[in-house]
């Protein structure tokens, strides 16, 4: 049996081998989008077939999987056994575009490092979800425009909780599970594309970004880091720019995953 890596020494081992990942020929498939400002993002959330990739690539047992399962907010945190981002809703994922969660901050931070790239900074994942930055882009949507919503105008069209329109439920995944809230995320892709082509910056899966929320020199595990976007749980107030939220650094929940940026 080949040993079990945690994210600590998978990060080392992606410093170590970060330039020749970085020159290898995108080994997680994303679909890179420009978008100004010296950088590229991915056009939709990571998917479970690109962390697969990685973890097997990497030898990566994730935290939520060593622990058991991830977690769901059910009046207070609850470990869910066999919720991981193999198996979102303790089933084994049907489609491999749906978004990888369960994911904790390093973990995501150590596939987009693999991937040749890093996690968005506030900053850059506010640019690529608001603001227009298309030459010419489909209407209504306008260059150099900022929206309310990454879906622009109105929520209508994304993965959240009420606000969204009647499609969000029909889009959800069929898991199996039983939730108190919500109906569960949309594969990859499927939503209604918003401000830069991009898919699912608002609702779907909560997005880790690159941003301390507590004090240097907090507990680096514990350190909250910011998370953008809102989620399937959550209706249209938490899309926008002025909502952010965030989790300590390793929390891993059925609500939380990501997506990378690299150079342009």
């Amino acid at each position: 049996m080949p040993p079990i890596r945690s994210v600590r020494s998978v990060l080392l081992a992606c410093a170590v081998t970060g330039a020749a990942t970085a020159a290898a020929a995108n080994p997680a498939g994303i679909a890179w989008v420009p978008i100004g400002q010296g950088f590229e993002i991915a056009r939709t959330e990571t998917t479970i077939g690109q962390f697969r990739r990685f973890a097997q690539a990497a030898g990566l047992v994730t935290a939520a999987e060593r622990r058991g399962g991830g977690q769901v907010y059910e009046a207070g945190w609850v470990t869910k056994p066999g919720w991981t981002w193999r198996a979102p809703f303790g089933n084994p994922a049907v489609h491999d575009d749906e978004p990888a969660v369960h994911v904790t901050f390093d973990e995501a931070a150590a596939f987009c490092r693999w991937a040749g790239g890093r996690l968005p900074s506030d900053a850059e994942w506010l640019l690529a979800a608001y603001t227009e930055q298309r030459t010419d882009p489909p209407p209504p949507l306008a260059r150099g425009r900022a929206y309310p919503y990454p879906t622009g105008e109105s929520p209508v069209g994304a993965q959240c909780l009420g606000d969204c329109g009647p499609e969000a439920a029909r889009r959800a995944v069929r898991h199996g599970a039983t939730l108190l809230r919500g109906d569960g995320h949309a594969r990859a892709g499927t939503t209604v594309p918003g401000v830069n082509g991009l898919f699912d910056m608002g609702a779907n899966a909560w997005e880790w970004v690159d941003e301390p929320r507590t004090p240097p020199g907090s507990d680096a595990g514990r350190a909250e880091r910011r998370t953008r976007g809102g989620s399937w749980w959550y209706g249209a107030a938490q899309m926008r720019a002025e909502f952010e939220q965030g989790k300590p650094a390793d929390t891993a929940v059925v609500y939380i995953g990501f997506r990378c940026v690299r150079p342009s």
